[in-house]
């Protein structure tokens, strides 16, 4: 008898996962801010699986942005930001795909991307903000004609428009919504009802899963169903939501899990030295990504020392004294 018989239909490896619910040009969003709580190991799956041309869409971001943009998985990208905190304040090849026109781009701040994923969440078609008003980012656009035309692509970056309800001239923004196929994030805990909870800073990952058709939630931990019935303002998001769960110890690594893990130092180090060139890129994702047949072997390989340095200390959520030079 399976153990966790309510979410039977939904628990799956991080293998069929992907092979069910991303497909080649599926616009996809992740959940995490730069250096926390990327879905690293569906990541990880994605680049395995050689699944191209897809449409990233986010906030901002930071580890999985970067390592599917460099492995050749992303044709079109929406964004505000891309950035590994002190180890690359701009993504490494994320910054080297725009500099060399290898994808497709629009830019927008954090604040209207924020804003479109809750039209999206919400079910509405724009959503209008102030935000924007007097910059560029409102009048230059990324994306070609030919590309508006696209499936997922809005027919306009945004549009200034008069606020019909003000006794007086003003103007304000309209951004189009987002929808995506799919959202990928990685949470803390799963209940075995499928409730989901991310414990620590949520970003926009909730209105991110609320705005796309389909939802993969990793997780390190599923948990009883009395545990997620604790403290019922702490769950994130109703097991409707949910299209798949997989349980992945240290699934967001080498980024953060507040209250598991801290990011890993020695890990994004390694990445920034090899992934400034070409050469060392290859070697790299030969290392990580082509060269492990799963996430468990990839723990293997980052060995259990490392993974025991940055285990957090439960009481603050992160590692005390973790050497972050």
């Amino acid at each position: 008898m399976n153990k966790y018989p309510e979410i039977a239909d939904k628990l799956m490896s991080l293998e069929e996962a992907v092979k069910r619910f991303v497909e080649k040009g599926s616009q996809i969003t992740l959940g995490g801010f730069t250096v926390n709580r990327n879905p690293m190991a569906l990541a990880y799956e994605i680049a395995r699986q050689g699944v191209t041309d897809l449409h990233l869409i986010c906030h901002s971001h930071g580890q999985a942005l970067d390592l599917l943009i460099g492995a050749g998985c992303v044709k079109r990208l929406e964004i505000a930001y891309g950035g590994n905190g002190r180890y690359a304040p701009t993504c490494i090849r994320f910054r080297k795909a725009i500099e060399e026109g290898l994808i497709e781009f629009e830019d927008y701040s954090n604040y209207q991307m924020s804003l479109r994923f809750l039209a999206g969440a919400l079910g509405l078609p724009f959503i209008p903000t102030k935000s924007g008003l007097g910059s560029d980012i409102i009048t230059k656009e990324g994306f070609s004609p030919e590309t508006r035309r696209q499936r997922k692509v809005a027919r306009r970056k945004c549009l200034v428009a008069e606020d019909p309800f003000s006794d007086k001239e003003d103007n304000v923004v309209l951004l189009p919504a987002a929808n995506p196929d799919v959202a990928l994030m990685h949470a803390q805990y799963v209940g075995e009802d499928g409730t989901v909870r991310i414990k620590g800073l949520t970003f926009a990952d909730v209105e991110q899963a609320k705005s796309a058709d389909r939802v993969i939630v990793t997780c390190e931990e599923i948990v009883p169903r009395s545990f997620i019935r604790l403290d019922p303002d702490q769950n994130s998001l109703p097991s409707f939501f949910v299209d798949a769960i997989v349980r992945v110890q240290y699934g967001a690594h080498p980024t953060a899990c507040y209250g598991f893990y801290d990011y890993d130092p020695t890990h994004l180090k390694l990445y920034k030295a090899m992934a400034h060139e070409n050469a060392g890129w290859k070697r790299y994702l030969d290392d990580w990504v082509y060269g492990v047949s799963s996430h468990e072997a990839y723990l293997e390989k980052a060995g259990a020392k490392e993974l025991m340095r940055i285990r957090a200390n439960p009481i603050v959520g992160y590692a005390v004294g973790l050497d972050r030079k």
